[in-house]
């Protein structure tokens, strides 16, 4: 059967009290309502609806290339309302309900709701201890469902009803464009409740089935404090679902998971507070160190990643070692066996199999060769304040400690750099280049004192 989807995404969220629209607020390093569209998108729609509201052109604007129909809901009249704007863009088959504030949903529930309603309407329900605030679901003696009654129009008995609606539910489409038709707004609220259309569906003779959800999947973010419980949950998934691929996480709860990690070899080792953003694929035997911040990364195999070190759009061969405390800036790529030690910093550069870069020293804008070492505070001088130049250091090659070489500069096969030099012209394979003043000792100097 054909399935149309509408993601409900229209709602101002006053109580996030920021200027972002909610639906842009991050979950996981992603804005909730992406969560929600790629949950749609891998349930392949024949259509695909997104209305939008408060902050619409902002959100559009973030998503470009989504394929889906942008729908303004121009007047906030409620859930009914706005799906009413989505009609012409609706086909034949069921029109699966979701909110854009509604990020955790699995896919696995929603399969299972659609194949639940038959040629009736599948209502998502959970039972909570504390239904405060939610429509509660009513049924008959015989435990049929009759409607839907927000808590604002509830009585006191229908108050204490702990199954609830979670707003997401399964409708043919020629039912739906008939009750959406018949919808008015004599409630407390003065809006046009979604909710209504169930006891449509009873008057109407349509069959209402229910599936249960964990309440965890539907619960929807209206402030920072329900941001902030559901990052938890969400990362505690992630942090399940990696231990399920055998990696070992040193504290689940002190992980953090922001993109994806594609591929995961064998006994991958994290420990505490690591963060991992974007694309990532780590090698069989990785290790990364306490409070490492990695962002779309490529390492390899057997690669040691020592506490503290940041890396961004990296590629890493096997058996590399790195940091504590390096940094390793957007297009770095290390052969096998390099080693980038502490407060080193690499960026825009490749570095030959074997090379060791470990202290104190910056690489940027640079080919340097297999085998070559660079001593402590050595510094490519790649950028005159307006334009950048680059190094190039061939295989083999020794630079000093202390060495400035101010690019553009090549350093030959086998050459070494004295220590303390600055390199401004090209230094010649298999020598040794140096720059350096004479040593002097000033007799009979005093140094300054302060003046009493």
């Amino acid at each position: 059967m054909s399935i149309n989807i509408v993601i409900l995404a229209a709602g101002q969220g006053t109580r996030m009290r920021s200027d972002l629209p909610k639906v842009l607020h991050t979950l996981g390093g992603k804005p909730l309502l992406q969560h929600v569209y790629e949950l749609a998108i891998g349930l392949s729609p024949d259509t695909l609806t997104i209305v939008y509201g408060h902050g619409g052109e902002l959100v559009r604007s973030r998503f470009p290339s989504w394929k889906a129909n942008w729908v303004e809901q121009s007047r906030q009249l409620g859930t009914g309302h706005a799906v009413q704007q989505t009609v012409p863009h609706l086909g034949e088959g069921q029109v699966l309900i979701l909110y854009g504030d509604v990020p955790l949903l699995k896919q696995e529930t929603l399969s299972h709701l659609l194949d639940s309603g038959g040629g009736g309407v599948a209502l998502l329900t959970v039972r909570l201890e504390n239904p405060s605030g939610y429509g509660r679901i009513v049924r008959d003696q015989q435990g049929r469902v009759r409607r839907i009654v927000e808590e604002k129009d509830a009585s006191e008995e229908e108050k204490r009803i702990t199954e609830v609606n979670t707003g997401i539910l399964a409708v043919p489409s020629r039912y739906l464009r008939l009750w959406l038709e018949r919808l008015d707004n004599d409630n407390a609220q003065g809006e046009f409740y979604l909710t209504d259309i169930i006891a449509m569906a009873v008057e109407d003779g349509v069959d209402v089935q229910t599936v249960s959800a964990e309440a965890d999947e539907v619960e929807g973010i209206n402030d920072k404090r329900q941001l902030a419980q559901m990052e938890r949950v969400y990362q505690r998934r992630q942090a399940e679902a990696l231990m399920a691929r055998g990696v070992t996480l040193r504290d689940p709860e002190r992980f953090e998971l922001r993109g994806e990690i594609e591929a995961v070899g064998r006994d991958v080792e994290i420990d505490v507070n690591v963060i991992l953003e974007g694309t990532i694929r780590l090698g069989g035997g990785v290790r990364i160190g306490a409070g490492s911040v990695i962002r779309d990364a490529d390492i390899g195999d057997g690669v040691d990643i020592l506490p503290y070190s940041v890396l961004d759009d990296v590629r890493i061969g096997a058996g590399g070692r790195i940091g504590p405390f390096a940094r390793l800036r957007p297009q770095t790529e290390l052969a096998e066996e390099v080693h980038i030690g502490n407060f080193v910093e690499i960026k825009k550069s490749s570095v030959g199999q074997g090379s060791k870069i470990n202290h104190l020293s910056y690489v940027g804008d640079s080919e340097v060769g297999a085998g070559v070492n660079i001593g402590a505070g050595t510094i490519t001088c790649n950028y005159d304040g307006a334009n950048k130049f680059k190094t190039i250091i061939e295989d083999g090659a020794f630079i000093g400690s202390d060495t400035q070489l101010v690019a553009p500069v090549r350093v030959g096969r086998g050459a070494t750099i004295g220590a303390g030099s600055t390199i401004t012209r090209d230094a010649p394979q298999e020598k040794l280049t140096l720059s350096r003043s004479s040593q002097v000792t000033v007799e009979h100097w005093q140094r300054p004192r302060k003046k009493t």
